[in-house]
């Protein structure tokens, strides 16, 4: 089985189950144990010691253990580096949500915007500042703009579709997220996963042009009929309260809901004492040091040693996994530092949010361990050889063809599976595996199935951001689901096209090709928007 078309059938295995029981974890897990069993039936360990060599292989003890199985996998310093940041910015958002920053900020916006357009521009611009992790991103933005959207006009039900695409597709796009160290983490083989991420990003049209396509329908004035609707819904509403000065959502509500918890139900602690400071000053510390964190790992700051290098080849050469630790760590020791020195919180609260922010990343950990084991197990069985001359043999077409048909898949399976995280682990390898590094589709096949699992979690029913991204409005999660469906399938098909545009244009080089792409894109995008105004006038 190694070596063969045989190698393929965990992560086939893996991606039918989590179709059809809508349940990651599990598939995953079968996956794993499946490969397992291929490598020791191929290796010929007889019946007798069967179930000794499963075992073995999959936890990653015994002859194997340091190549494959889950210990090796765990124990890998990337790997580590990764999951030990997740932690950390799990407890820095702990804390800038205890602290009341975003309530502080939610109470500045209420007096400056007082325009249904400028709550939307507002929303949009909050949601992009946040671009550190999407959980973070959904709960504040709907925490800060909730009382100030129902207030001028603005739906809760466009709202969530606001904060919705504002998190996932904002953090693909950013080198310093929570969704930078997953993706970098799906890289192997001594790869910098990092600059392979950064090198994606100018071909992840789904993000850019859902950004793009926000701004474009607030400034028109533009809606489906599925979100128009309930606009109507809410002016009917206005009429009947007198203009619509009694709110939906009271002010006692302006709060950051962590974990069912808010500020008016903990007694040692009132996150009305926070201030906008508590909210800006840890995120741009994150960012700084964070970069400063990569820059040192590529050892740009060695300036007295041979191996001193610029700032553009440090940050291509660094490592990505060592640096997000570090700038990370600084970043949490300043922040509570910064938090207990103003009391803004009390010592014992902000080293509790260390707990909170470990829990808050649980699945995401848990879906990264999966991955990076069921990645192990077909490695094992040579399924990136396979693959990959499979592949060489194809006609020149079929591999122009293969970005948009990567796109599409990916969002199939983060739609059916509502997890864009197990799609990059399920699928990225795969992507490597086919195309040599200086291969230009590399890159362009990598965006297409970052921008496809994004966009098949931003409109799947049970994807946790979509999920929270409701919550996080107040909104009714069906109606969240329905009204930003159309939104979301117009940018897609969008994206689609201008893939396919890629994959042709990828013999013109790596700029040229993304140039060209762009260009097809925005024309794609302006044709749509044209078409649907002129739609919106028949209802």
């Amino acid at each position: 089985m190694i070596g063969t078309a045989w190698s393929l059938l965990p992560p086939f295995v893996a991606i039918s189950l989590a179709l059809k029981t809508k349940e990651v974890y599990s598939s995953l897990f079968i996956g794993i144990i499946l490969g397992a069993a291929q490598y020791c039936i191929s290796v010929g360990s007889g019946l007798d010691g069967f179930l000794v060599h499963l075992t073995n292989h999959t936890v990653g003890s015994g002859a194997n253990a340091k190549s494959y199985g889950m210990i090796s996998c765990l124990s890998d310093p990337w790997n580590v580096g990764i999951l030990v940041f997740l932690v950390i910015l799990g407890a820095i958002v702990s804390l800038m949500n205890k602290a009341g920053g975003s309530a502080a900020f939610g109470r500045w916006a209420s007096q400056h915007v007082k325009t249904k357009m400028g709550v939307q521009i507002a929303t949009i611009l909050l949601g992009i500042l946040i671009f550190i992790d999407d959980y973070f991103n959904c709960l504040t933005v709907g925490s800060v703009m909730r009382p100030i959207a129902v207030r001028n006009g603005v739906t809760k039900e466009k709202l969530a579709y606001l904060i919705d695409s504002t998190a996932a597709p904002v953090c693909i796009i950013s080198p310093i997220s929570s969704w930078a160290a997953a993706v970098s983490g799906f890289v192997s083989g001594g790869e910098n996963g990092l600059a392979l991420f950064c090198k994606a990003i100018p071909f992840n049209f789904y993000a850019f042009f859902t950004i793009i396509f926000m701004f474009a329908i607030v400034w028109l004035g533009f809606d489906f009929k599925a979100m128009s609707k309930y606009d109507a819904r809410l002016k009917e509403w206005f009429e009947r309260t007198n203009g619509g000065k009694l709110d939906e959502v009271s002010d006692a509500k302006l709060q950051v809901v962590e974990h069912g918890v808010g500020a008016k139900n903990n007694k040692k602690h009132n996150t009305t004492n926070g201030s906008v400071f508590d909210l800006i000053v840890p995120i741009a510390t994150l960012i700084v040091f964070c970069m400063a964190g990569m820059l040192y790992s590529g050892e740009f700051f060695d300036t007295g040693s041979k191996n001193h290098m610029d700032f553009v080849n440090a940050f291509a050469e660094s490592n990505a996994s060592v640096g997000l630790v570090i700038g990370s760590l600084f970043s949490f020791i300043l922040t509570v530092m910064m938090f207990v020195s103003r009391k803004t919180l009390p010592f014992h609260d902000a080293m509790s949010c260390l707990i909170k922010g470990f829990e808050a990343m649980v699945p995401a950990i848990l879906i990264l361990t999966l991955a990076w084991t069921l990645k192990s197990m077909t490695d094992s069985l040579g399924a990136a050889e396979y693959v990959s001359g499979i592949v060489a043999n194809s006609a020149a077409g079929l591999q122009q063809l293969l970005p948009a048909m990567i796109f599409i898949v990916a969002a199939f399976l983060a739609f059916a599976t509502g997890t864009s995280w197990g799609t990059f682990g399920i699928l990225i390898p795969i992507c490597i595996a086919v195309f040599p590094a200086s291969a230009p589709l590399r890159i362009i096949s990598i965006s297409a199935c970052m921008a496809g699992a994004v966009c098949g979690d931003h409109i799947s029913p049970i994807s946790d951001t979509t999920i929270m991204a409701s919550a996080g409005a107040e909104c009714k999660h069906v109606h969240h689901v329905s009204s930003q469906l159309p939104y979301a399938l117009t940018v897609a098909t969008v994206s689609c096209l201008t893939f396919l545009v890629a994959g042709f244009a990828q013999g013109l080089g790596y700029v040229a090709s993304a140039v060209v792409s762009w260009v097809a894109g925005l024309v794609f995008l302006a044709i749509a928007l044209c078409m649907l105004k002129k739609m919106q006038k028949r209802y």
